[in-house]
């Protein structure tokens, strides 16, 4: 057993060290020089102080902003220390609640607008901190944004347009628009003018 203890401490001491020292640093130290935005959170500033990250939801419920994909995290919503999502089936009466008080929500802040509503402004995303929309849930905001700012409708659809990002290498994924992104450019006065 004596000649076993040695040997066992020197190759967890190693392991240690290679796994809980050298590794770490050398996976934080690529990360920081070759993808620093992304390692710090792809955090997004205005006038030098973070605003929020570009892959974390923020809450949006004004009518003069687009609104992002409903959040399940709690106790708050887009909370980033609680990633989660609803875990309500398809048969569960209360997504089915959910998701007619979300319809509700969205008629009451736009009654003229008769179009379908797309799913994605009405279901939770799997982690609950769902940054983007997809250009059909940014289309049927298009009309209220426009009227609650006080310009008109072609110019928000342009910045839409300009906002929405393609898939990646033209087939991995789905088109999207980054809700906060827009939200600031709309806040700037981006293509309003």
């Amino acid at each position: 057993m004596k000649n076993l203890l040695r040997p066992m401490l020197v190759l967890f001491v190693a392991l240690t060290v290679v796994t809980g020292v050298v590794y770490p640093a050398v996976v934080t130290a690529i990360a920081q020089t070759a993808f620093a935005h992304q390692a710090n959170g792809s955090l997004i500033e205005r006038d030098g102080k973070a605003i929020g990250s570009g892959i974390i939801g923020q809450q949006f419920d004004a009518p003069q902003y687009f609104w992002g994909r409903l959040s399940a995290t709690t106790p708050n919503p887009y909370n980033a220390g609680s990633s989660s999502g609803s875990n309500l089936g398809p048969t569960n009466p209360a997504l089915a609640d959910e998701i007619k008080a979300r319809i509700a929500a969205l008629h009451d802040a736009d009654p003229g607008n008769g179009a379908a509503v797309p799913v994605d402004l009405v279901t939770s995303s799997g982690s609950g901190l769902d940054p983007e929309i997809s250009p059909a849930a940014a289309a049927y905001q298009v009309a209220r944004v426009a009227k609650a700012r006080g310009v008109s409708v072609a110019q928000v659809e342009a910045l839409v347009a300009q906002a929405t990002v393609g898939r990646q290498f033209g087939l991995l994924g789905e088109p999207r628009v980054n809700v906060l992104k827009l939200n600031l450019a709309l806040d700037a006065g981006q293509a309003l003018r």
